[in-house]
């Protein structure tokens, strides 16, 4: 009982000492970094980064930020050039500037993503997508999003946050302009099939142009031939029709006699 007697004294000595250790020390987990707040000074300049670090008590209140990438969506409902309804969703991916922490908290606050990040997108989107017609927000998105990229991380650095990734997710209109796509889809397939009947009219028109040129040709040929034969070319045809109908009898069951002379043939037709 003397043994314990002995070591009861040093037990409450032990606790307080152990106890004064844990409230001049703090820690900062990997993907962080603090500053200390001091009562009489204020904020401090120094930022701590990892690690275990040494305060004093009730003087001295660690501020621990989050310095990892983290992602947050924010939408935002704007107008474009041509005054028509617009809603976005862009997804950015952002961490504060560790060496800008002390300036952070003092102008904004630990929740410096809340207060500023839906505030300069807003104005951002707002400022660009103002620039293009609805159409071009479609055909021309590369671009809005190089715009959008470019604008908002030089909005952002003035605040001490570096945007990793900036990317627009989400683009939708008003039902005006859904009706407008429509009506203007429905107009250039009539267009189309206007244009085509029109092709199809004067390919016809050539056509049939070109098949009068023809016959007026073929004509003038015939015409020049007889002019420079004379007759002899009508006694040829003639003859060919003799031949053609004298076959064609010959086969015939019902042809038993063909005149040996050439009476009853073509070949006399009366001379002009």
């Amino acid at each position: 009982s003397s043994g314990i007697n002995a070591e009861w004294p040093l037990r409450p000595g032990g606790m307080v000492g152990i106890g004064a250790a844990s409230q001049c020390l703090y820690n900062v987990d990997a993907g962080e970094a603090a500053i200390i707040f001091d009562k009489f000074a204020g904020v401090k300049s120094r930022v701590y980064g990892e690690g275990t670090h040494f305060k004093i008590p009730f003087i001295q209140d660690p501020v621990i930020f989050d310095i990892k990438s983290r992602p947050r969506s924010v939408p935002v409902s704007t107008g474009s050039k041509d005054l028509q309804t617009v809603n976005l969703t862009l997804r950015i991916l952002f961490h504060p500037d560790p060496t800008l922490l002390p300036s952070i908290y003092t102008n904004v606050g630990v929740d410096y993503d809340d207060r500023v990040l839906p505030s300069i997108v807003d104005e951002v989107l707002k400022s660009v997508v103002a620039q293009y017609d609805a159409s071009e927000l479609i055909t021309q998105r590369p671009n809005v999003s190089m715009a959008v990229a470019d604008n908002l991380t030089k909005r952002a650095e003035t605040f001490g946050i570096y945007l990793d990734d900036i990317s627009i997710t989400h683009l939708t209109f008003g039902s005006d302009f859904a009706r407008a796509v429509e009506n203007k889809q429905v107009a250039q397939q009539e267009a189309e099939r206007s244009r085509f009947y029109v092709e199809k009219a004067e390919f016809e028109k050539t056509a049939a142009i070109t098949s009068a040129e023809g016959d007026a040709i073929a004509a003038k040929m015939l015409s020049d031939a007889f002019k420079k034969v004379g007759d002899s070319l009508i006694e040829l045809r003639k003859m060919e029709a003799a031949e053609e109908i004298a076959h064609n009898l010959s086969n015939s069951r019902n042809v038993t006699y063909l005149p040996s002379d050439n009476k009853g043939l073509l070949l006399n037709l009366p001379q002009q």
